[in-house]
């Protein structure tokens, strides 16, 4: 991988474009220092930026090539290598409005700074070697974070523990290379491998991979968020279920039948867990035009959802409706809430419904209406997705990415395996160990190929 060039002088804005009470334009680079330094008046003499000590603010004005003034700001100056991305840094505070932060950043682009691409203040700390790839991927992981879980889990991975752990496991792999590679070199002054040993450590390190496999459904979950869909007949409460989940009156509720004729969605945090929550249209057999459009919808979003939130009224027998629930459901999983249990009647039948889905489906009992239920269903819905809750100090993979380089890495560790129960010699063994090595370089971009860098940091807003 390339080192940036020196001299190579980006711009962009630190914050969003809009009023606020602060607008940030950031610059890193060689050189940066002294651009700004060339357009900016301290209120008081002798504070120019070329003198300034690192890690210091300045106050004063900015001024363009004709000496008038853009705005009054303070600036930061932060010198290398202490520094986000390893280069001098600076950091122009403006007043939060377009004009002042645009006016600002328009400057320097003329004067000798380029545009900053998605995500290239941290490529330069991830390139300059101050974070590794995984970390990267927590930056943006501590952006996009949906729940607090998500984000004390980005933050872990940020700080290293991640990266820590991978590092481990490279580092007994690269013990039992030179163990195998010792037996290839020089296989007359060296004692034959142990098998037994040398397998109970390939076994050992499978057993960490495999854990970093499961623990990776919790990751995503946890990052990315469960998309679950509301499903039951008309007037059973799932807009009022939805409504009491948000804290809002975001779905209409009424006594008429078919009222929500298409899909509302709302992001919620359930007791710590993302959910992309959808509520559809109620089924029915008996529909008109529009609303069976709705149905079709309702059908579709069951096809895409991770899980299914299925409402029954307990105060109802099973009905035709609900029959046809049932048979849209049959095949996925996700939590049968059993609702309207503050009122006393109970005609439901229940083991009918369990008969009928299966262990696929958690039971819980629920009033949408006093909202009954809540912090339990927070609990049912990890109990179905089969995570269980991540102990404080866990490091997860969050990334798809990271997934797939860690299966990648278990196949290489068993066919050593396979290769040393099968007798082969300890060079074929020792290309599935070093295999290994480098797929686990992956995660943390000390091997993986330019092109996938360049992709993940593309996901990247301008100006981090």
């Amino acid at each position: 991988m390339e080192r940036i060039e020196e001299g190579d002088l980006i711009a962009a804005l630190g914050t969003a474009l809009g009023e606020a009470a602060i607008g940030i334009v950031r610059m890193s680079g060689r050189g940066a220092v002294e651009l700004v330094d060339r357009f900016f008046q301290p209120f008081r003499k002798g504070q120019n930026l070329l003198k300034t000590p690192s890690h210091s603010m300045r106050l004063g004005y900015i001024r363009n090539e004709d000496g008038e003034v853009i705005d009054e700001v303070l600036v930061s100056v932060m010198r290398g290598p202490h520094t986000y991305t390893r280069e001098d840094v600076v950091e122009i505070n403006c007043h939060g409005g377009i004009l002042p932060i645009k006016r600002v950043l328009d400057l320097l682009l003329k004067n000798g700074a380029r545009l900053a691409e998605p995500g290239e203040f941290t490529k330069r700390a991830f390139l300059n070697g101050r974070i590794d790839l995984a970390q990267a991927e927590a930056v943006l992981d501590v952006i996009r974070a949906r729940s607090e879980k998500g984000a004390e889990i980005a933050l872990r991975q940020l700080s290293g523990g991640l990266s820590r752990e991978i590092g481990g496991m490279r580092d007994e792999l690269k013990s039992i290379l030179a163990w195998v590679e010792a037996e290839i070199d020089f296989p007359e002054d060296v004692d034959q491998i142990p098998v037994d040993k040398l397998m109970e450590r390939i076994d050992a390190l499978i057993a960490r991979v495999d854990g970093y496999i499961e623990g990776s459904r919790a990751g995503r979950i946890y990052r990315e968020g469960l998309k679950t869909v509301l499903v039951g007949k008309p007037n059973v409460g799932k807009s009022t279920l939805l409504n009491t989940l948000l804290g809002e009156e975001r779905a209409l509720v009424t006594d008429i039948p078919g009222t929500t004729r298409d899909i509302i969605e709302e992001a919620i945090n359930l007791e710590g867990i993302p959910l992309i929550l959808m509520d559809t249209a109620g089924i029915r057999g008996k529909a008109g035009v529009v609303e069976r459009l709705g149905i079709d919808r309702t059908r579709a979003a069951v096809e895409e959802a991770d899980i299914v939130l299925a409402l029954f009224d307990v105060t109802s027998e099973l009905s035709e409706e609900d029959r046809d629930v049932l048979e849209l459901i049959k095949d996925k999983r996700g939590v049968v809430l059993l609702n309207k249990i503050d009122l006393k009647e109970r005609r439901l039948d229940v083991d009918l419904i369990r008969e009928r889905l299966g262990s696929s489906y958690v039971f819980l009992e629920i009033s949408a209406r006093l909202g009954w239920g809540r912090k339990e269903l927070g609990e049912a819905v990890l109990n179905v997705v089969g995570v269980s809750k991540l102990a404080p100090e866990s490091a997860v993979l969050t990334r798809r990415r990271q997934l797939e380089v860690m299966e990648r890495v278990r196949e290489s560790l068993v066919g050593a395996k396979c290769g040393i129960r099968g007798g082969m010699p300890p060079e074929c063994v020792a290309i599935d160990l070093w295999d290994a090595w480098t797929q686990l370089g992956q995660i943390l971009g000390d091997t993986e190929s330019e092109d996938v860098i360049d992709e993940i940091f593309r996901e990247f807003c301008i100006g981090k």
